[in-house]
């Protein structure tokens, strides 16, 4: 799924990756892992906060970026309001999952027990912090590819359990999501084609025993990538390629495209921001970069309690 918009995304959790059930699972193994298994406790807020204390707090952004998770605070506060048999905390966003926001700006207003909200403060901002960081990185890459007619893929580097969450926050920073795991594309890289023989194949082997699936194929050079498209390949990952190189193989596969038909291409592997508009301007599809998962710093958000 491409992203949309900002507002779109924030309209409805149907959005793939990331449905109410994930995020209600996502936050129960949060929670037991911070405050031990269910209903769990936090022995300094219980023994330093009322039952009956009400107030409010404001999640607020310290830094500049992209947002993105705010969607799991509301089940993040039902969850422990359940756990502290509390009233449920009311929660008010103020924006939306993929805006851009600057140090000190509300993102939601968080009303309720003060129990509930400080319990629920680290788990809410690990989850809102590091998506958003997601959606920060990913948003700059999107810029630098802005015109371009290529865009910005993610990876499955990613958290483990986290998954759904980070695909989600590369949509929200302006990202396409390539596949969400092993199961929904196949992708014939050097192992496999070395288990099956050759790239022809391991391609048709996948085909054979699944029929129902996109088939990619990882070239490192230019005779690979002709021997993919030989093969009946229509999406190639370009691994590791320099950018001369690169612009040579796309050269010689679009020449291919008036009998084969559209072939996709990827550039993939040492990618960097100060690349990206260069390797966009060698005529690929798209550049996948698993830092935007894997090494995205989170962003600095806060929960304000207020006087």
């Amino acid at each position: 799924m491409t992203f949309q918009s900002a507002f779109a995304a924030s309209e409805s959790l149907a959005i793939p990756g990331l449905d109410p059930g994930w995020i209600r699972d996502a936050v129960g193994r949060a929670l037991d892992e911070d405050l031990g298994a269910a209903p769990g406790r936090d022995v300094t807020t219980q023994a330093t906060v009322p039952t009956t204390a009400t107030g409010v707090a404001h999640l607020v952004a310290r830094e500049a970026g992209v947002v993105a998770g705010l969607v799991v605070v509301a089940e993040v506060l039902n969850q422990v309001a359940e756990r502290l048999a509390l009233p449920v905390a009311v929660v008010d966003l103020v924006v939306p999952d993929g805006a851009a926001v600057g140090p000190g700006e509300v993102l939601a207003v968080l009303t309720g027990r003060v129990q509930v909200l400080l319990v629920a403060e680290r788990t809410l901002l690990n989850l809102a912090s590091r998506a958003s960081g997601v959606a920060t990185h990913t948003r700059r890459w999107a810029d630098a590819l802005a015109g371009s007619g290529a865009r910005v893929l993610d990876t499955r580097k990613t958290t483990p359990g986290l998954r759904a969450l980070e695909k989600y926050a590369v949509r929200c920073g302006g990202g396409t999501n390539k596949r969400l795991g092993l199961y929904d594309v196949a992708m014939v890289k050097d192992n496999h084609v070395v288990a099956a023989g050759s790239v022809a194949g391991a391609v048709a082997a996948v085909r054979e025993r699944f029929p129902d699936v996109v088939v990619q194929v990882e070239a490192d050079t230019l005779d690979q990538a002709l021997e993919a498209v030989a093969a009946g390949a229509t999406f190639l990952l370009l691994d590791n390629m320099a950018t001369p190189l690169l612009a040579h193989v796309v050269a010689a596969v679009r020449a291919l495209e008036a009998t084969r038909g559209p072939i996709e291409l990827e550039a993939t592997g040492n990618l960097t921001l100060d690349r990206a508009a260069e390797v966009a301007a060698t005529g690929v599809d798209y550049l996948s970069v698993g830092a935007l998962t894997h090494s995205s710093p989170i962003l600095d958000l806060a929960l304000d309690l207020q006087p």
